[in-house]
């Protein structure tokens, strides 16, 4: 098992019992102790649990702070769903499709799964998106990147500029993730710095796609991104508790779960 889903897993378990316990999740996991501590240091490095004698406990939130981690840390929560979702969100690429990809912990990882044999322009406001980019080096893939200020928390780059670069493009497809999708609150977020150029692709874009995890139903942040009713479609993994899309029945979004 590789750290990232051990680590994924250990956050897992720290949300459902409120605490971890080394020598139970050693057992668990089917790692030493020594690793699980290794786990439990990075972990409390990037702010996401805080270490106790022999285990761990959840970090208070602040809530004061937007409550939102970092970009990197928040990759590691829901790890293998957000994979799934991305595998399923590829597939309904098309060869010559002009999408935008938001800096969220989900969509960076989308364009890995993207066939090789079709071209897709990729407009995005996320550093990590353009270095996953570079990593798997697909020539196929053409990536714009929005001008701005960079935010080192989110690898993103905001501001001014970037709303101003956002406004040119009417891309094929919109692809996002968001804080929470809630039947009253609709689609928000935990900060105001992208909202307004999420806003500018969701209008612009001929298909809105949501990548959301099962985590995200039922939460709300602090910024409003838009209606449910604007969600085409709905990318979502089979953990998802089924009676929570009922938000969605007399809408026209077309819903997707991963296996």
């Amino acid at each position: 098992m590789y750290s990232v889903q051990r680590q994924s897993l250990i956050l897992e378990l720290l949300e459902k019992e409120g605490e971890v316990d080394v020598n139970k999740l050693a057992e668990r996991l089917s790692s030493s102790r020594e690793t699980i501590r290794r786990d439990l240091k990075e972990l409390e490095g990037s702010g996401l649990l805080q270490r106790t004698h022999g285990g761990a406990v959840p970090i208070e939130k602040k809530y004061s702070d937007g409550y939102e981690y970092p970009l990197l840390a928040r990759g590691l929560q829901k790890y293998e769903e957000k994979q799934k979702i991305c595998q399923a969100t590829a597939a309904l690429l098309e060869d010559g499709d002009t999408i935008f990809l938001d800096n969220s912990s989900t969509t960076m990882n989308l364009l890995k799964y993207i066939p090789k044999d079709i071209k897709i322009t990729v407009i995005t406001n996320s550093s990590q998106v353009m270095l996953e980019a570079g990593r798997i080096n697909n020539e196929n893939i053409v990536v714009i990147s929005l001008g701005g200020i960079f935010s080192p928390k989110n690898y993103s780059v905001i501001g001014m500029l970037s709303n101003r670069y956002a406004q040119g493009f009417y891309p094929d497809k919109a692809i996002m993730s968001c804080r929470g999708v809630d039947e009253k609150s609709g689609m928000t977020d935990a900060s105001i710095h992208e909202i307004e150029v999420k806003r500018n692709m969701i209008d612009h874009s001929k298909q809105f796609i949501l990548m959301a995890d099962y985590s995200k139903f039922g939460l709300t942040g602090a910024i409003c991104i838009g209606s449910l009713a604007e969600i085409d479609v709905i990318v979502t993994d089979s953990k998802v508790d089924r009676e929570k899309l009922n938000m969605f029945k007399d809408l026209k979004t077309r819903i997707i779960i991963t296996d």
